[in-house]
């Protein structure tokens, strides 16, 4: 009978340690969880004592700021067989096929191009306006 009880409160004992260390890791995480998440408005966090609501508005980028960030790497050696910024021979096939079939190229990736020319951060948007600019330069 006293093993039972001993058995018991171990059991016991056991349970509590861990849900009090489940309800210690859990008080850490709340704790730094929240510190990178941003309520914005619509969310249902919005006016539920959570975050304050952020709207986040932001234009994109310019062109030229997109091309000197990325695109420059490689159209303004022409590696990997780019054509290089200014040189309107090396563009005059490309330009032939539409301005919305080089953006779906610079945005989607083509041949050695890779995706976003490795703007991981660019909107679509970017992308044109970085192409618009490239085709200025002609």
């Amino acid at each position: 009978m006293i093993k039972t009880i001993f058995g018991f409160l171990a059991a016991a004992v056991i349970s509590l340690s861990a849900y009090a260390l489940t309800a210690k890791d859990q008080a850490i995480v709340d704790r730094i969880g929240h510190t990178a998440s941003v309520c914005v408005a619509g969310d249902p966090c919005a006016g539920t004592g959570g975050a304050a609501a952020v709207t986040v508005a932001s234009a994109a980028r310019a062109g030229d700021a997109v091309y000197n960030a990325g695109c420059a790497a490689c159209h303004a050696s022409g590696a990997a067989g780019a054509p290089k910024t200014g040189d309107a021979a090396a563009w005059s096939a490309r330009v032939d096929q539409g301005v919305d079939t080089l953006v779906s190229h610079a945005y989607n990736g083509y041949n050695a191009m890779p995706a976003k020319g490795l703007c991981a951060d660019c909107s679509e948007d970017e992308i044109r306006n970085a192409v618009d600019y490239m085709l200025s330069q002609l």
